[in-house]
């Protein structure tokens, strides 16, 4: 590699457990590979996301600068997530679109919008924007939206 390709920082997006980090895979080989010492990301990961319920999926965007130091931003679990815990399915149907297996209603779907929309890149958008996001989502899980 050139200097200049490792003077840059790298981005590293990761879907990690809360309170739930450890140095082993995904966690330890993805910032091993870059230098960085992943037991201390994992404690400071750990202790941000203490209060979040445990093994909620929360995904990360870890910023290694050349000289081995790391930043971390944490954002709202993904949309599926709060889908499928809302209606309690394991996941989503083999022919989406043509088959469904729950329902949801539109309160759900603006609660699900409210949170979503706390995140960084979802501020600029209006609330009904996320919300049709979301239906977008249910729909590709197999799931109904009803008024």
């Amino acid at each position: 590699m050139s200097k200049a390709a490792k003077a840059r920082a790298q981005i590293v997006r990761l879907l990690i457990p809360a309170g739930k980090a450890a140095p082993t895979p995904p966690v330890g080989p993805a910032l091993g590979a870059r230098g960085v010492k992943s037991m201390d990301f994992c404690k400071e990961f750990n202790a941000r996301t203490a209060t979040i319920e445990p093994g909620v999926p929360v995904p990360t965007l870890i910023t290694v600068q050349p000289d081995r130091t790391f930043s971390f931003v944490t954002k709202t679990p993904p949309v599926s997530y709060f889908l499928k815990q809302t209606t309690g399915i394991e996941k989503g149907v083999g022919k989406p679109g043509h088959q469904f297996q729950a329902t949801i209603s539109l309160k759900h779907v603006f609660e699900i919008s409210k949170i979503k929309a706390a995140d960084e890149q979802m501020k600029h958008l209006p609330l009904e924007s996320i919300a049709r996001m979301v239906v977008g989502s249910a729909r590709s899980l197999g799931i109904q939206v009803v008024p």
